[in-house]
């Protein structure tokens, strides 16, 4: 027969668990307030300022969904705002995934010099994003540039990187994938976990590194995998600095990526108001591409047993 736990015990205990919760609760406090005066009080005041005409040195006036209406129906940008900021995701995101998870694995190997490869990787993340621009804007330059002057020496004509309407994005997004040293850096992190018996016994049984590879290192890295994933689509979509730093939306609207856009319309037009409505629909359009990304991690995010 089970003892049974002296009341003064449980109400002691009681005790001692309403006060951690409110010590909790304390604590949390500045966290909620840090996130509500730099997210969601930033994030209100978008959507109200939406509604209204505001050009900075005058009184907003209230236009109900004016700007809204504008948007979809008037804006000779908008549209291929959308278009471009896609097409770059996709070949960022994709490009970034594919080569960090390649790098992260070769600098998992036991190679000469491998913390000097480590950082080697990581660094361009680090540096300035407007020097890193500007100098592959000397790499990409037409007539001096390096990648023109040895496609020259091998007897193929010069291309012009970011000149060209069909090539400025995919130009731009390989910069983006060289950028992407802090996400090899994770998946690093996560190749360092994976159990050593899983190989071994993957081993015994005849698997080669290509059964290695699909069968235990991609469904165990699943969710470094879809972390990475996330935080890349969410960066990418909200590319601003190649468009700043370079192209200025063009050549024509082939790089106006929808950020710049709203900078355009903020800073350079004046028109604060129209420039928040581009604002909010920009956040939904991020946060339907997040909600599908959520929503379809159940199907092929593995957790190991024990993890939630």
């Amino acid at each position: 027969m089970a003892e049974s736990v002296p009341r003064g015990h449980k109400k002691a205990a009681s005790r001692s668990a309403a006060q951690e919760t409110r010590a909790a609760y304390l604590f949390l406090i500045p966290a909620f307030a840090g996130l509500g005066v730099i997210t969601y009080g930033p994030l209100i005041a978008v959507f109200v300022l939406s509604f209204f005409n505001w050009r900075g040195a005058f009184s907003p006036s209230f236009t109900g969904f004016t700007n809204f209406i504008r948007l979809f129906t008037e804006d000779p940008y908008f549209i291929d705002s959308i278009r471009v900021t896609c097409y770059f995701s996709v070949l960022a995101v994709a490009g970034s995934m594919v080569y960090s998870l390649a790098v992260a694995m070769l600098l998992n190997r036991k190679i000469p010099a491998r913390g000097f490869f480590r950082t080697v990787f990581y660094l361009p993340y680090i540096l300035p994003a407007v020097a890193v621009y500007i100098g592959w804007a000397w790499l990409f330059e037409s007539n001096f540039g390096l990648f023109n002057y040895i496609l020259t020496s091998i007897g193929i004509d010069k291309v012009h990187f970011i000149a060209d309407p069909k090539l400025v994005v995919p130009s731009l997004a390989v910069i983006a994938v060289w950028l992407s040293g802090n996400t090899i850096v994770i998946f690093l992190a996560g190749l360092q976990n994976v159990p050593a018996v899983y190989y071994e016994a993957a081993e015994i049984d005849g698997a080669n590194a290509w059964h290695r590879f699909r069968h235990i290192t991609i469904p165990v890295m699943t969710p470094i995998i879809f972390y990475n994933l996330l935080m890349a689509l969410i960066t990418n979509l909200q590319v601003v600095t190649p468009a700043l730093a370079l192209t200025l939306g063009g050549p024509g609207n082939s790089s106006m990526f929808m950020t710049y856009l709203m900078y355009r319309y903020a800073f350079r037009s004046g028109q604060l108001g129209y420039a928040s409505t581009i604002s909010f629909v920009f956040f939904a359009i991020i946060a339907v591409f997040t909600g599908i990304l959520f929503a379809t991690s159940k199907e092929w995010v593995f957790y190991q047993e024990g993890d939630k």
